[in-house]
């Protein structure tokens, strides 16, 4: 019996050291994958579908914030001041989630919500290693809830006798203005953003504070801008006799010195000659952190210091309330000029005596750059008068500078405004606070009514004051409204005030609600 052979069959080469990788099934699709770089015997596809890096990380959360502050809390016990989609609330949404400080965030940003639904949503995206050698990356949605919640300091204002600190400021003045240039200096750089209250007294404003700090900080303020003279006192509340802890209550007394812009002062000759031999009489024309004062025969300006003020203090001879009104009948410049101020010699008349008598007086001025023959001018009428003042009555009974003292001096030029309450195009904004018993009288509120005007036309007249100040536009729905009265035209009124002086668009600042300042219509 014959066997049979089968014929050689050839089997293909492979070369020397060459490995091939183990090819397995997905368990899960069955796509084939590489066996040797797959944990769980998942393909790429399936390991997106069935692993879930976000898994413990919250979708939804709660955020407090305060209604009357807007400030947001972080716990444990931190009030934060964050806007909507800022960085700082972004870092508040993310350490509000538990859970996210096991993976790495690669982005996140806010989601647009309507304002009053009161939801606040975040793209988070994400990465974390899956397996071994497979990082994942996701993105999922966050939506937090805005509850209210009120802070302390808010609770502390709305609950009396709970302050720490109280600041006291006082101007024994017969006027109001320099407070109302210490309120726009405030609003401008928000230096009572930490009063929980303000309280209008007879003589100036209380401003209460819930911790000390932020009461010495506001003092430092007002040294800052203005000439101030501080006490500070302090009242044992409560003791643990335990652990010795200690309650105080503090109290800053800070007094304003009692010389405004454009008062008339007679200096003492000690202080004349100390400040550069500068004659007794002069005029204040700034009050900074130091006392500006100008010799309107010649120019002459000076500074009184804070310290040096305080040292000798003294009374103003006379203020606005006592200014006379007088007709420029004839001026001559004297050539001399510094700064905005000019030299000359000008000839005024009361206007009371116009078509009475004669009475003429002749005197130097610091106007003569604005004034001319015809205009009507503010000033002090000295011939005649009495004067209730120790330094003036030294420099009466010197002949050397009796002799000196003028018949009139004159302030500031005066502005014929035939319309009582005119539209302006221009508002300044005013502070929350507690009038109390300051403004129960009927004349009060008129006194203060009037101090503010005045005010309004001065920083209409003196650009260095307006440049200080945050002027801001006028709205124009409440600008015509006048029970039985016609309203002027806009003809009527530029005829009317053509010489008052006029502030510029381009100087005013558009209106942001913010911060609890509420606007004053009236202007």
């Amino acid at each position: 019996m014959a066997m049979e052979i089968d014929s050689s069959v050839s089997l293909p080469s492979r070369p020397f050291g060459a490995q091939t990788t183990a090819t397995i099934l997905c368990c899960n699709c069955g796509a084939p994958i590489d066996g040797t770089v797959s944990d769980g015997a998942l393909c790429n596809d399936c390991v997106k579908l069935t692993v879930d890096v976000s898994e413990g990380i919250q979708r939804e959360a709660t955020l407090h914030t305060c209604r009357d502050c807007e400030r947001w809390f972080q716990p444990p016990a931190q009030w934060i001041t964050a806007a909507l989609e800022s960085r700082e609330l972004l870092a508040l949404c993310l350490r509000k989630l538990k859970g996210l400080a096991k993976v790495r965030i690669i982005d996140a940003s806010f989601l647009w919500t309507e304002p009053h639904s009161r939801r606040i949503k975040v793209k988070i995206t994400i990465q974390q290693e899956a397996f071994q050698e497979t990082i994942l990356q996701q993105t999922f949605e966050v939506e937090y809830v805005v509850a209210y919640q009120q802070c302390p300091d808010c609770q502390k204002s709305f609950t009396t006798n709970t302050w720490r600190a109280v600041v006291q400021v006082r101007q024994k003045v017969a006027h109001k203005k320099t407070f109302l240039y210490l309120e726009q200096l405030m609003l401008k750089h928000n230096a009572h953003r930490e009063a929980i209250n303000i309280k209008e007294s007879k003589e100036g404003l209380d401003f209460f504070f819930s911790q000390r700090n932020h009461a010495d900080k506001f003092v430092d303020f007002l040294a800052s801008v203005t000439p101030i003279r501080m006490k500070k006192s302090q009242e044992l509340i409560s003791m643990d006799v335990h652990t010795s802890t200690k309650s105080y209550k503090f109290s800053f007394s800070c007094e304003l010195i009692p010389i405004c812009k454009d008062d008339l002062i007679a200096l003492p000759l000690k202080l004349a000659k100390q400040i550069g031999n500068i004659s007794p009489m002069v005029l204040c024309c700034r009050v900074g952190t130091s006392v500006n004062v100008i010799d309107p025969s010649t120019l002459q300006t000076a500074d009184i210091g804070t310290n040096i003020y305080w040292r000798a203090p003294f009374d103003p001879l006379a203020n606005v309330t006592e200014l006379t009104e007088f007709i420029i009948l004839d001026i001559e410049p004297l050539g001399a000029h510094k700064g905005r101020y000019f030299l000359a010699e000008a000839t005024v008349a009361r206007s009371s005596d116009l078509g009475v008598n004669d009475t003429t007086y002749y005197t130097r001025t610091h106007l003569g750059g604005i004034l001319h023959p015809g205009d009507t001018v503010m000033g002090y009428h000295l011939a005649g008068s009495n004067f209730n003042n120790p330094n003036f009555e030294v420099l009466e009974l010197k002949d050397s500078l009796a002799s000196h003292i003028p018949d009139v001096v004159l302030v500031k030029k005066a502005y014929i405004r035939k319309k009582k309450n005119k539209s302006r195009n221009w508002r300044l904004k005013r502070m929350n606070r507690d009038d109390g018993e300051a403004l129960a009288k009927k004349q009060d509120q008129e006194k203060m009514e009037r101090d503010f005007e005045m005010f309004l036309q001065d920083v209409e007249e003196d650009n260095e004051l307006r440049s200080t100040l945050d002027l801001y536009k006028s709205r124009q729905k409440n600008q015509n409204k006048m029970e039985g009265i016609e309203t002027a035209s806009v003809a009527e009124t530029e005829e009317s005030d053509a010489d008052a002086p006029q502030i510029d668009v381009s100087e005013l600042l558009e209106d942001f609600e913010e911060m609890g300042i509420e606007d004053d219509e009236e202007t």
